[in-house]
């Protein structure tokens, strides 16, 4: 039995004792149980309501879920047979001021800077090989020769 079962239950019983409400214990218990039928009610009107809420989370949960695979979709379901680059990298870098983490695609590093979206630094790129802290591989083609 839930909760509203029991206080129906026990509003039955109390009714088939014939409990004398002109007594002080009868007084009390009437009392009690109808306090009991009053929070009975509001606890299923919240069960009631917290089930609706569920609901809709779930559908706005479902819709986010159909959003996100639009936005970023799958990369498991491309089916371009190597048309484009479903590959594309993305780059981390950190504003040097507010340290905020911004991802860059290739399209974005081509430009000479940007601005940080989250305090507006700006920020500025530079790409070209510095050979002093390039690794031991050849890992650009500037010809330098380290010593």
């Amino acid at each position: 039995m839930d909760i509203c079962e029991k206080i129906a239950y026990i509003k039955g019983l109390a009714e088939g004792l014939n409990l004398d409400e002109t007594t002080k214990e009868g007084k009390i218990l009437a009392a009690v149980i109808d306090l009991l039928g009053d929070i009975t009610s509001e606890i299923c009107e919240i069960e009631d309501g917290c089930d609706e809420l569920m609901e809709q989370i779930d559908a706005v949960d479902e819709d986010l879920s159909t959003v996100e695979d639009i936005i970023y979709g799958d990369d498991d379901d491309c089916d371009c047979d190597d048309c484009c680059d479903c590959d594309d990298e993305v780059y981390e870098i950190e504003c040097p001021a507010c340290h905020d983490t911004i991802y860059l695609d290739e399209e974005m590093l081509d430009n000479e800077g940007m601005t940080c979206p989250n305090c507006g630094t700006e920020l500025e790129f530079d790409f070209d090989c510095d050979c002093d802290d390039c690794c031991d591989d050849d890992c650009c083609d500037c010809d330098s020769d380290k010593e």
